[in-house]
């Protein structure tokens, strides 16, 4: 999905909208951090609530600022040149953009949810940052991570299963049929692997960008075994998935 700072229409999920957290078990602390239109679910061995809220003040205020000295940028459906003099998070952007033939917006939800969590490493061992369908995480232990994919009959009936020592960072999804951001494609959830997490939610939206039908499943996972970086992909569309690469999916 191709996302802005206020999710391209000035769209601000409801409450309830991330009802999905109340089903979420684990031995980690759980905490929410919001700010405007940024809404984080972040699990941790101890509260981090406030240093993840000043990450994001800081990260969002990076992002603004380049934001309104570069407009293309936060408008263009194609890769722009990368920028040495940019901030972090603009620049792991710039590179996840290039990397999955996107406008670097394509990753913002999940290099901001990077950005956090890295600084939030320092404070507690394991880190899992939520946003929304992008997910960074540092972890000790399996976990497992349902897979919504809106009216699809395996929407919540299967989950992607990653190892601490597996060296997947991230686990972000796209998809055409959920949600307010935009798609090219009718992927009910395109999940993507890897250790970056912008390049992870970049490529996730070029993947679904890719998937017209359940017929085009396995030509979409073709095209993103291309991407340096990616280490795993699956994808549904209504009754049919498809997968590739280091990930294990498990029946919930």
């Amino acid at each position: 999905m191709y996302k802005t700072m206020s999710e391209r229409s000035g769209h601000k999920p409801p409450p309830g909208e991330r009802s999905y957290r109340q089903l979420v078990r684990s031995h980690l602390l759980a905490e929410r951090v919001v700010v405007q239109q940024t809404d984080l679910g972040i699990y941790s061995l101890r509260p981090v609530a406030v240093v993840a809220k000043e990450a994001v003040i800081a990260q969002r205020a990076h992002l603004e600022a380049y934001i309104h000295s570069h407009p293309d940028f936060l408008d263009s459906l194609k890769p722009l040149p990368l920028d040495p003099l940019a901030p972090p998070i603009v620049g792991n952007m710039l590179q996840a953009g290039q990397a999955a033939q996107t406008g670097p917006m394509a990753a913002v939800a999940g290099a901001l949810a990077e950005q956090v969590g890295r600084a939030l490493l320092p404070l507690s061992a394991e880190i899992i940052v939520e946003n929304g369908g992008d997910i960074f995480l540092r972890i000790g232990r399996p976990v497992t991570m349902a897979v919504f994919a809106g009216l699809s009959p395996l929407s919540l009936k299967i989950g992607l299963r990653v190892m601490p020592e597996s060296g997947v960072r991230a686990v972000c999804t796209s998809s055409g049929t959920v949600g307010p951001s935009l798609s090219l494609g009718r992927a009910d959830a395109a999940c993507v692997l890897s250790h970056d997490c912008a390049l992870a939610d970049a490529a996730a939206t070029a993947v679904g960008n890719r998937v017209g039908s359940a017929g085009d499943i396995q030509a979409a996972i073709r095209w993103a075994q291309g991407i340096a970086g990616i280490a795993g992909v699956l994808i549904v569309v209504g009754e049919k998935m498809g997968a590739w690469g280091a990930l294990e999916v498990v029946a919930l």
